[in-house]
């Protein structure tokens, strides 16, 4: 597959010898080395690059000295640390050589955000650069693609999702996504704490893939899968920090009767959600084609969002019954609402709650479906 762009490429360039580390957070197999390689392609001889994973290299660092470095760098101008979470005392040893040798830049990348930012937090304070990287976005496909050609494939990313390997191989995307999720995407999550794979976390993650769309119960879930609260919420974490689902808080300002602490879990691909409850039949065959898209949609949102110096807030809104309203997507951002209602049909008849317009009067508010759904996931928030 030739090289597709990567949005963040540009930024990461911008940042290179600024006298900062940069930092670039996601899951495995989303094009981290693959753009990191690209990135520094031009300095070819003066790049040491180091893979956490590797035994030897976890050897090699652990409490590493000044004088280490010298010796391992020698005329090197870049460090690119791969997999970085898994080195101890990772924090100290770049402190070392953003504090000694200021002229070398750092690059680390890891596929486990929490801990990797754990075991470097308090020695980097002020020292790096962060940034985030996911599957392909809409946006990025449809600079390599074309809108139009890019629309086409709509169903195709809704079924196998945008990982970079799945988007190369048509035709193969079950096997590759199997793949992916049986032997990377998971690794991390198993690592962490030394949790093992267990009948209960596979419950837990088919569970969740079940009930996208939906607001979820953390009882309901302990319930459904055996286990207690708190287990299911640290499950849910750990699935967080490794960038394989992401919450979605409720938005709650004015009303009595507003949901105030519900959550909806989506999935960051959704080829890997399909693959967790293996189901890869078309659209028009299965009935949670509309969870699906609104999952997409928010993903896509999101994915446009990333990086930028001040993200929005982002949330759902839902009233409590007897009469309960319901809106998908929120943003809030620079003293600004809007609000999204996303439907499926691209002739659906929907409305904006008059509840949620006569509560928040001075909210933009829109409906998506796929008959509009690329200026959302486009353009700038301010522009829409």
């Amino acid at each position: 597959m030739n090289y597709i762009h990567r949005t963040l490429e540009s930024e990461l360039k911008r940042r290179l010898f600024s006298g900062k580390a940069l930092f670039l957070y996601g899951p495995r197999q989303c094009g981290k080395t693959t753009l990191l390689k690209h990135l520094i392609a031009e300095y070819n001889e003066k790049v040491i690059w180091l893979n956490g994973d590797n035994p030897e290299t976890r050897n090699t660092l652990f409490q590493i000295t000044t004088a280490g470095w010298k010796r391992l760098l020698g005329k090197c101008k870049i460090l690119v640390l791969d997999e970085a979470q898994r080195i101890d005392n990772i924090g100290l040893s770049l402190k070392l050589i953003t504090d000694e040798l200021p002229d070398i830049q750092i690059i680390v990348s890891g596929s486990s955000a929490f801990e990797l930012m754990n075991r470097t937090a308090e020695s980097l304070t002020g020292r790096k650069f962060e940034y985030r990287l996911l599957p392909f976005s809409f946006g990025e496909l449809c600079d390599e693609h074309g809108v139009f050609q890019e629309k086409q494939e709509r169903e195709r990313r809704m079924l196998f999702g945008c990982y970079p390997d799945v988007v190369a191989n048509k035709g193969d995307e079950a096997q590759r996504l199997s793949e992916i999720a049986g032997s990377y995407l998971f690794k991390d999550v198993y690592a962490l704490d030394g949790l093992r794979r267990s009948g209960l976390f596979d419950k837990l993650i088919r569970a969740l893939a079940m009930q996208i769309g939906s607001e979820v119960s953390y009882n309901e879930l302990a319930g459904l899968v055996g286990t207690d609260n708190k287990t299911v919420e640290r499950y849910i974490e750990l699935l967080t920090q490794c960038y394989i689902v992401f919450p979605l808080g409720a938005y709650s300002g004015n009303l009595r009767n507003e949901i105030k602490k519900g959550v909806k879990i989506y999935f960051y691909d959704l080829g890997i959600r399909n693959a967790v409850i293996n189901n890869f039949t078309s659209l028009d065959s299965r009935n949670d084609s509309g969870g699906m898209w609104e999952n997409y949609v928010i993903l896509e949102r999101i994915k446009k969002n990333l990086n930028q110096p001040f993200l929005p807030r982002c949330f759902f809104w839902r009233t409590r019954a007897p009469q309960s309203h319901e809106i998908d997507y929120i943003e809030e951002a620079h003293g600004n609402l809007h609000a999204w209602e996303i439907k499926s049909k691209p002739n659906a008849k929907s409305q904006i709650p008059k509840t949620f317009q006569a509560t928040y009067p001075n909210a933009k508010t829109d409906i998506i479906t796929p008959a509009n759904y690329e200026e959302f996931l486009l353009l700038a928030h301010e522009n829409i």
